[in-house]
């Protein structure tokens, strides 16, 4: 089970270099829920579909049951709204994630952006910043798009 956010936090810092692969697992998760979850607040509506997406990505990602899938979100929530910026995240991501898992979570996070149907310049603004962050190239980047862009069926390539 998941544990309280503030466990979740002391697991990020560097002082916890000894926790377990349980902790790790934990801490990873809470870091992709948030990044999700910031890209699901970038927009100024939080539409159900968003959410979906949100849920729908961290299924894919993690082996969750339901009810910690909305705990996770829950803490994702929490922490998104507490945090002063994304490094502590980003970080542990970038520690823990091969390139093609961050490619993925790129396309992921398009997809909770492309969910209801349209595309506001600050999602775009959050997506290209989370990306770079993440170390993830350019070319990933738009070729993550482009798959998220025509699962949603807004397959405008030309847009990208």
């Amino acid at each position: 089970m998941l544990r309280t956010l503030k466990e979740l936090f002391g697991a990020l810092t560097p002082s916890s270099a000894q926790s377990s692969a349980a902790d790790t697992e934990h801490t990873l998760q809470l870091a992709t829920a948030v990044m999700l979850i910031e890209v699901m607040r970038a927009d100024i509506r939080f539409a159900d579909r968003e959410r979906r997406a949100v849920i729908d990505a961290l299924r894919r990602s993690f082996a969750l049951a339901d009810d910690e899938v909305e705990r996770l979100i829950e803490l994702a929530t929490q922490a998104a709204r507490e945090a002063t910026d994304w490094y502590e995240f980003t970080s542990h991501i970038n520690a823990h994630f091969d390139m093609p898992a961050k490619v993925r979570m790129v396309e992921y996070m398009w997809r909770v952006a492309y969910a209801d149907g349209h595309l506001s310049e600050h999602e775009r603004h959050v997506m290209w910043r989370l990306s770079d962050l993440l170390h993830v190239p350019h070319g990933a980047y738009i070729n993550a798009k482009i798959r998220a862009q025509q699962a949603s069926g807004q397959g405008d390539a030309a847009s990208a």
